[in-house]
This record gives structure tokens, C-alpha cells and sequence, in this order.
């Protein structure tokens, strides 16, 4: 339903395109990146040359100019991929840390990054969680105080995909120390190598195991005025307004993940056999299995519309954290139910469905909680 609504003979293009990729680069590749811990950047910048990275962004810096719903084929077709790590570490550099570059970015900001970034010359990261403020945005304590002709940032990010191997990071600072809550925060402009900015550690996750995911320390760092990032003392309105991009971006990976275990799971059991049928012929196991496509296909409907609302320019606030919320749940309904399918097989590591079971958990975690998630839901409800 969602691709004859709101799709496109072109989106279907993009989709072909991206699936190549995935078949030709990617599949027979990702192991090795999990073993070593991230996606290699030659990855990243073949994506640059399909024009991939740019998306939404101004074809003047070698984007697509292209609207929401194209950039939510794209999200999808790429989290059909069995790496969710390789999955999100390009979609943090182009739907949740760049866009802080593309909304906000100054001329000379965007003359100097956009054009690499799109290209896949720059990866970038976003910093904003810290070991005491993830979804609580307004709880920063990472300091921005101006000294002369700069600014200098003390402080520590935590769970920063893309850390410790990115290009760019994009980081919120309380700028106003007499402020409290959301007042007062800025983002700023830091690139690698900058004096002062270091990876604190590495750090070891469960699932994402190709994703590069740092521990950063900022310790006296030193940047440039021309480095702060939109207007000073607004950057967490900057940050609100991408976390409805960011969850669109999630929902997209969650449905994608979920189509693809489901695909692996109806070739596995219409294959395996057990009790003198396969296990297609349990009535249990069918039916269970149609109930999951059902509601992935409703959750799928559910994204496409968010899209098409955000192109519209509609305030969706409401139902892009209810997307959330549903798909990050959904998600891990459906790869424990694909897993159980799998029986013993499931569970081993050598198995693509025990991977996204990793990879799944987190979905109802970053970016949002489903319980914060679910907040934002309830305000609204009698509104």
C-alpha cells in the first residue's frame, strides 16, 4: 500500500540500486567488518558516488535535493542489509548528524564541509548524549566558554556512533552557565585532530558490532568562533527538530530489519523439515507468521505517512514518536519470533537472524526510548 500511495517509478530505482550495492559490497563484506569493528571509509565514499550520502540535500553541494519520502526509500532499502552496524553507520552521517551542518550551517560552514560530506569525504558524527543526559537533552554538561577570538569545550560524550573513526562531529555545549534546562545550549563545529578532543574509549556493544561507537573527551578544546553552528544559546531547538529525523531514520532501519528476517525466516521454513513436514505446514508457525507481515506492513504504512506529513510540512511530533515507539518494539517482536523459527540455528553466530536479533534490541533504546517516546504521545493525546 505504501508504494503504490506515496512511491515513485524513481524510488523503485533507488531501491534497485541500493539492493546491488548491499548484494555487491556489502553482504559478502560485513563479517570482516565486524570483526574489526567498523565500516571501512572506501564503503562510505562509493555511497558518495551513487549519490547517496545527499539525498535531501541542495544539488549546488552535489545532493539530490530530493524530499522526506525519497530519503525514507532510501533508509529502508539500506536497512535491508543483514549489518545493522554498516545500516547505521551511514545513516547517522546522513540523517542524524549532517543535517545539523545542512539546517543550520553558515556559507562558509557549508562551502567548507557539505560538498565532502555528501561525497563521503568527511564522516560525520553527532555528540550529544552524555553518561547523565541521553534523551534528556536539556541535562548537558559539556562546557562552551568563549576566550577571545574562540570558543573552548570541556566535558564527555557518551555512545557516539561514528566516534571513533568520524571526520566532523557536531556537538552540544551549554554556552549560558546562568541557564538551566534547554536554554543556553549551542552546537558547535569540531573536526578530528582538533587539539583538546579525544576518544576517551572505544566502546564494546552487544549488537551494531561494525558500527564504531566512541567515548569523547573534551579537555580545554580549542575551536574557532566561526565553529559555532547556528545561533548561540539555540542549538537544543536545532536538536529537537533533528530527532524527528533521526526517528523517522530508526523506524525506516526497524522496518527494513524486520522485512528482511521475515524473508530469511519464510525461506528457512518452507525449507526445514521436521515431524515429516516442513515447518511451513505448522498451522502455529504459519499463522504466526502471517500475523508479523500484517504488522509490519501496517507499521510500514504508519512510516510512509510520517514521511509524506513531514514533505507536507505538517507538525507530526505526535505521530513520528508514536513511530518510534511502535517500531522499535515491533522489531524486536519480530527477529525473537524469526530467531524461535530458526530453532538451534538461530542462535548461532554463524546465522544472519541471530546477528539483527543483536542488532534489533537497540532500536527500541537510541534515539529516543520507547517510554520517553511514549510520553511525547500521551501529552499530545487530548490536545
Amino acid at each position: 500500500m505504501a508504494d503504490a500511495v506515496y512511491t515513485t517509478p524513481e524510488h523503485a530505482q533507488l531501491r534497485d540500486t541500493v539492493a546491488r550495492f548491499l548484494a555487491e559490497e556489502v553482504e559478502p563484506h560485513g563479517a570482516a567488518w565486524e570483526a574489526q569493528g567498523f565500516v571501512p571509509r572506501a564503503v562510505i565514499r562509493a555511497l558518495g558516488r551513487l549519490g547517496l550520502l545527499g539525498i535531501t540535500y541542495p544539488p549546488e553541494y552535489g545532493g539530490a535535493g530530493a524530499d522526506a519520502l525519497t530519503a525514507v526509500v532510501f533508509q529502508e532499502a539500506l536497512a535491508r542489509s543483514t549489518f545493522g552496524g554498516f545500516v547505521i553507520t551511514v545513516l547517522v552521517h546522513t540523517d542524524m548528524a549532517s543535517p545539523h551542518l545542512a539546517h543550520a550551517g553558515s556559507r562558509p560552514q557549508l562551502d567548507r564541509y557539505l560538498r565532502r560530506v555528501i561525497a563521503g569525504e568527511l564522516v560525520t558524527a553527532v555528540a550529544v548524549t552524555e553518561p547523565d543526559a541521553g534523551s534528556d537533552v536539556a541535562s548537558i554538561r559539556t562546557r562552551a566558554r568563549r576566550d577571545g577570538d574562540g570558543w573552548v569545550l570541556d566535558g564527555a560524550k557518551m555512545f557516539i556512533t561514528n566516534g571513533v573513526h568520524g571526520d566532523l562531529y557536531f556537538v552540544a555545549a551549554r554556552t549560558d552557565a546562568e541557564s538551566r534546562g534547554a536554554r543556553g545550549i549551542s552546537m558547535f563545529v569540531v573536526e578530528k585532530g582538533t587539539p583538546g578532543l579525544r576518544v576517551g574509549r572505544a566502546l564494546d556493544k552487544q549488537g551494531w558490532r561494525s558500527s564504531d561507537t566512541a567515548e569523547l573527551v573534551f579537555e580545554s578544546c580549542r575551536i574557532p568562533a566561526a565553529n559555532l553552528l547556528g545561533e548561540e544559546n539555540r542549538g537544543f531547538y536545532a536538536i529537537m527538530r533533528n530527532f524527528q529525523t533521526e526517528r523517522i531514520a530508526l523506524a525506516a532501519m526497524a522496518v527494513g530489519h524486520c522485512q528482511t528476517a521475515l524473508a530469511l525466516t519464510l525461506d528457512w521454513v518452507a525449507n526445514r523439515r521436521a515431524f515429516g513436514a516442513t515447518l511451513f505446514d505448522k498451522q502455529a508457525i504459519r499463522q504466526r507468521l502471517a500475523l508479523l507481515d500484517a504488522k509490519v506492513q501496517a507499521a510500514r504504512a504508519f512510516l510512509y505517512h510520517c514521511a509524506w506529513l513531514v514533505t507536507q510540512e505538517r507538525e507530526c511530533v505526535r505521530e513520528v514518536s508514536a513511530l518510534k515507539a511502535l517500531t522499535g518494539e515491533l522489531a524486536n517482536e519480530v527477529l525473537y519470533a524469526c530467531q524461535q523459527f530458526h530453532g538451534g540455528m538461530g542462535y548461532m553466530r554463524e546465522s544472519a537472524i541471530e546477528r539483527l536479533v543483536r542488532d534489533a534490541r537497540v532500536l527500541a533504546i537510541g534515539g529516543g526510548a520507547t517510554e520517553v517516546m511514549l510520553e511525547e504521545v500521551a501529552k499530545r493525546l487530548r490536545t
